[in-house]
């Protein structure tokens, strides 16, 4: 029971609401129809999704500019120094070649190196690194490290034809041959320092968590990395600077120790500070940084520590005996394998002097990184739909990658602009 004035009263109110849901049914149209008209699909190769911090008008923002393709398997990118007046790109196939590529991009129908009847390729296994002599314009020399076919690594000599100008693959002469007691973690990365030694970069030996101790064992090469002089002795000489040279039961060859997968080193070609990007076992990813002015013997923890987390410690010395990495990153978002890269010193590209460029092999997220005082901080620059097995620089010090499954090479260019 209500009177008539309540009565009017509800008829009023009922007017009101209807206006209210009225109006909100207007609003919620007019969104509909913005939405419609300006946010349907966009697309951008510049920008990732993931992007950890905003990237500024004058931030590196990493682009990807096609440069080569037709090439299989791409695993190193080398380039001759500046002075031989070579622009060409060397890239290693890890089926057992090596393509040259002219300054257009153009791929050379000759390999310069076929050594693919002496290679044993597939799955980590193959050619997997090269680098010229620094005196190559007077030798002819070039190094690389491969798998033979009884699978032992084999870091080898190679000296090229003046006549044909590729490498007369008669004149192998082997430094040092490592048998690999598993298919994975060869690590095969070659490269000069610019104190004039040849760096080898060796794996644990592979299988999963070092079962044999590999990498802390100073009694093998294997999960370490080399340092020998080339240009003295038979087949070499070991520096006598060198951190073990003269103690027992150890391989004097041994620069640093404590690495899982080395897949690419570097050295920055301006500051001379050596680059290592570590694979980790299944949660953590590293890079390690050593100062041009080391003296060698740095321990980086695996099998002990996997990144700057404890992994197997057992017989391991305390933490304070290791180098930990000046950066990391988890598997999140299906992250898994870190690919090493160079830290840019090139002339086009200003915003990304001195940034280290280096990318996850299984997203293909690329990243660089750079060090403020005494903090390294890193960025998300773009997430590619790439396999990201390399970086190289050229003569000029510009830099390139390459996606492993199409066999294409891409320069590196900042967007930013």
């Amino acid at each position: 029971m209500y009177s008539k004035g309540m009565a009017k009263r509800s008829v009023t109110k009922n007017k009101v609401l209807a206006y209210i849901v009225l109006f909100e049914l207007l609003a919620i149209a007019g969104i509909l129809l913005w939405l419609a008209v300006f946010s349907g699909p966009r697309t951008t190769t510049l920008v990732s999704t993931r992007e950890p911090v905003p990237v500024t008008y004058n931030s590196p923002r990493l682009g990807l500019t096609l440069f080569a393709s037709g090439l299989h398997a791409p695993v190193d990118i080398t380039s001759l120094p500046a002075s031989a007046k070579d622009n060409r790109l060397f890239v290693v196939e890890q089926a057992g070649t090596i393509r040259t590529i002219d300054a257009k991009g153009a791929v050379a129908t000759q390999p310069f190196m076929d050594i693919t009847n002496k290679v044993k390729a597939g799955g980590e296994m193959g050619l997997l690194g090269m680098a010229f002599d620094p005196s190559f314009a007077k030798n002819g020399y070039i190094y690389v490290d491969y798998i033979d076919q009884t699978m032992n690594t084999v870091v080898s000599r190679f000296t090229t034809n003046k006549q044909t100008g590729t490498i007369d693959t008669s004149s192998e002469k082997i430094l040092l041959t490592q048998k690999q007691p598993y298919q994975n973690h060869n690590g095969g990365a070659v490269r000069f320092g610019p104190d004039g030694y040849l760096y080898i970069a060796f794996g644990d030996g592979g299988s999963a968590g070092d079962p044999e101790n590999y990498a802390q064992n100073k009694n093998s090469w294997l999960g370490k990395l080399l340092r020998v002089d080339v240009h003295t002795g038979t087949p070499y000489k070991v520096p006598a600077t060198n951190p073990f040279v003269g103690q027992a039961n150890v391989k004097p060859e041994i620069w640093a120790l404590g690495l899982r997968n080395p897949w690419r080193i570097s050295f920055d070609r301006k500051t001379g500070d050596l680059y290592i990007a570590d694979v980790g076992q299944g949660t953590i990813e590293e890079i390690d940084v050593q100062s041009r002015i080391s003296k060698g013997g740095e321990n980086y923890g695996w099998r002990c520590y996997e990144g700057a987390h404890a992994y197997n410690t057992t017989d391991c010395p305390s933490a304070s005996s290791f180098v930990m990495p000046v950066l990391t990153y988890d598997h999140t978002g299906g992250r898994c394998s870190i690919t090493g890269g160079n830290v840019y010193r090139g002339s086009s590209q200003k915003a990304l002097k001195g940034a280290y460029i280096y990318a996850d092999f299984c997203t293909g997220e690329l990243y660089y990184a750079k060090k403020a005082k005494s903090t390294w901080q890193t960025t998300l620059a773009q997430d590619t739909a790439y396999k990201i097995s390399t970086f190289g620089e050229d003569s000029a010090g510009e830099l390139y990658t390459a996606d492993l499954p199409s066999g294409t090479l891409y320069r590196i260019v900042d967007t930013a602009h």
